[in-house]
């Protein structure tokens, strides 16, 4: 199938909501690639969090990520993350976002929206993960912010296999 044909999913979500995990498993279900959180690279190699400089980095080597990988998708290229989720997370942590970062999160080209509900156990990460108090406020800007811009998106809930079959079912049915 050609890039052009290939359907963009991004997964969004707040920290520790199983985004990784959902976009590796839809990955495998439908027998093609995934873009893992470059964030999460980032943080192990440098073991300490992200600075404020380096938050339009981390969205272009997202976005680049993408870009090498959909040559090689079935159908379907899940995205784990988005510059929108970086664009909140600095706005939350910096209380602002580079001009450039914001240009690309409004560009938000993707084909399908999926939010990861902060419904599951929160797991702390070392550096990565801050609180079951911060994911549940980055959720609600995260709904708001795809309301106010009105970028329809599925909501999924409850475990790994739940969160599968209502993935799944949307997708096949709008397919």
């Amino acid at each position: 199938m050609s890039e052009k044909n290939v359907q963009k999913i991004v997964i969004l979500g707040a920290e520790s909501s199983g985004k990784s995990q959902l976009a590796e498993a839809l990955a495998r279900h439908y027998q093609t690639v995934w873009v893992p959180e470059y964030l999460r690279e980032f943080v192990e190699a440098k073991q300490r969090v992200p600075l404020e400089e380096e938050q339009l980095h981390i969205a272009l080597t997202q976005l680049e990520r993408e870009r090498v990988l959909l040559p090689g998708a079935n159908n379907w290229l899940f995205c784990d993350t988005s510059p929108m989720m970086i664009a909140l997370y600095s706005r939350y942590y910096f209380k602002q976002i580079p001009a450039k970062l914001e240009d690309l999160e409004l560009l938000h080209d993707y084909d399908f929206t999926i939010v990861t509900a902060p419904d599951i156990p929160w797991i702390a990460d070392g550096l990565q993960r801050e609180s079951p108090a911060v994911r549940q406020q980055i959720h609600a800007q995260l709904v708001e912010t795809l309301d106010e811009r009105d970028i329809p998106f599925l909501l999924v809930e409850g475990g790994l296999d739940e969160r599968l079959r209502q993935v799944i079912f949307t997708l096949d049915f709008l397919s």
